[in-house]
């Protein structure tokens, strides 16, 4: 046996995502912190002013937390029902928040008791925003009417009752602080205008609005519902320039990057993509672990919050750039150091020895050395193999499918072992680049196993799934060679040159046979 080769590993290629600047940008973010809250969280607002703190509106309660801390530094409880939504005011000390029994409520940052409370909805108040001036506050509910309240005198200004269902969502300018913007549940989005005491432009977006946001220029705005972002160009009255389409289920959030260049989106179907603001393209997508109901970042993104429908709210905090180690370090020799004489050439005179150098066999060789092919496959369906190599556990079974000794490798197993398996398989069945060796594994797995199913619910949970699975990927496969076999026959087509006969007159007067070629 000194002669045994080591099985061959082989290496295919993985398809990944292309490595852009904004790939790294928005990677670069260490583990998310994972805070427990009392319910879905609806809201969450940072405020503009350092410390850069954040309201989170969940329940009957709005947590204040501090940009680094996992507890909350100060909790409003004052609210009859459930509170829905908590916004900051441009200096961070004040604080408004609407609740489901209709009342709008005014904080200040320092104390626990509201200041002022704003009467006159009758219904839930999903949206409140302070103007530009700092003076007064807007929020929209679901009696259908939009308000404009005096911070001072704690009175309602105005009354827009133009929307036909609930209004869910708003935003008020930040240059003008007569204008502001609500989204509502009648598919339309209104910018209102407190001068003139009517909307001013109103755009229709298709779908209940969920969530709407103004650039800071207020020259474009973005409006979210269904699975539709919109971005409309106001300047214009309110021209559509471009539809969105890229998540799966309802947006229900919109967020603006720092610097304005990058737009993000939030949605029920677990993911928040990031926009670029110039070609709207996605540039970049997160995954979480439950749908999505609001969104926010920290000043120059140095922290997002994006909070969910399970009451879980995950912070990711920017990674801190590595520091350089003041200390000198040792100097190392060289790497010439290391390879000096390795590319001398013999001359005549002398004398080569050559000192064989010993190749280390790894343990899964060792077993195929020996014919233990039962514990070679085991080695290779460790997790610390199937998770980071999974090419070398697909190797060796290929190289136990050459030998013919796949189906004693795999028989005999008890619950546990044959557990790791269809864990494997059912995690590496559908890659393109596994798929061939892997369905033969399930098909003999299949045949060795189905006169023992019924003793095991996990093991028949799993190999039921497995077959599915294989069922599934079978008849993709036949789908595609059919495709295949449909676009070569239409390129054999397109390549083929006809060719036509044309008789023509010679000089001599005889006929003449001449090919013409289209």
């Amino acid at each position: 046996m000194a002669g045994y080769k080591p099985a061959a590993i082989q290496t295919y290629p993985v398809l990944g995502e292309k490595i852009t600047q904004d790939t790294l940008y928005w990677n670069n973010y260490k583990t998310p912190v994972q805070i427990k809250e009392f319910g879905a969280v609806s809201k969450v607002d940072f405020s503009p002013q350092p410390p850069y703190n954040y309201a989170v509106t969940a329940s009957s309660r709005i947590h204040i937390y501090g940009r680094y801390s996992q507890e909350p530094i100060k909790t409003f409880s004052r609210f009859k029902d459930t509170a829905y939504c908590a916004t900051f005011r441009q200096d961070g000390r004040l604080l408004v928040a609407g609740s489901e029994d209709g009342g709008v409520q005014l904080f200040d940052i320092s104390g626990r008791a509201p200041l002022r409370q704003f009467e006159g909805h009758t219904k839930a108040v999903h949206t409140v925003d302070f103007t530009a001036d700092k003076y007064h506050v807007v929020s929209g509910a679901d009696d259908y009417t939009v308000k404009l309240w005096d911070i001072p005198n704690s009175k309602e200004i105005l009354t827009f009752k133009e929307h036909s269902d609930y209004v869910r969502c708003g935003c008020a300018s930040k240059l003008n602080p007569d204008l502001f913007v609500t989204g509502s549940y009648d598919h339309t989005v209104k910018m209102f205008d407190s001068r003139t005491n009517e909307s001013v432009i109103s755009v229709e977006h298709g779908q209940p609005v969920e969530s709407v946001l103004l650039f800071p220029s207020g020259g474009l705005l973005v409006s979210a519902g269904g699975r539709y972002v919109k971005i409309w160009d106001m300047l214009k009255g309110g021209q559509l320039l471009v539809s969105l389409k890229n998540h799966h289920k309802t947006v229900t959030c919109l967020y603006l990057s720092s610097s304005g260049q990058r737009l993000l989106s939030g949605s029920l179907d677990r993911k928040v993509k990031v926009y670029s603001t110039t070609s709207y393209k996605v540039v970049h997508s997160f995954d979480y672990a439950a749908s999505i109901l609001s969104l926010a970042l920290a000043h120059e993104d140095e922290t997002i919050v994006v909070g969910m429908t399970n009451g879980i709210l995950s912070v990711k905090h920017r990674k801190s750039e590595a520091k350089k180690d003041s200390l000198p370090r040792r100097r190392r020799p060289a790497y010439r150091t290391f390879i000096k004489g390795k590319n001398y050439m013999k001359q005549r005179d002398d004398i080569l020895i050559n000192r064989p150098s010993k190749k280390h066999l790894e343990l899964y060789d060792r077993d195929l050395k020996n014919f233990r092919v039962s514990k070679a496959l085991d080695r290779v369906l460790e997790p610390s193999c199937t998770i980071k190599t999974p090419e070398i556990t697909v190797s060796i079974i290929k190289e136990l499918n050459r030998r013919g000794v796949l189906a004693n490798a795999l028989a005999g197993r008890d619950e546990k072992e044959i557990s790791r398996v269809l864990n494997f398989l059912i995690r590496n069945l559908s890659q393109p680049r596994f798929a061939p060796v892997l369905i033969n594994a399930a098909e003999i797995i299949i045949d060795i196993y189905l006169p023992v199913i019924g003793q095991s619910p996990v093991v028949d949970k799993k190999f039921l799934l497995l077959q599915g699975l294989v069922e599934k990927e079978i008849d993709y496969q036949r789908e595609l060679l059919e495709t295949l076999g449909m676009m070569d026959m239409l390129f054999a087509t397109m390549t083929r040159k006809e060719s036509t006969s044309v008789l023509q007159h010679t000089s001599d007067g005889f006929l003449e046979n001449k090919k013409m070629e289209s």
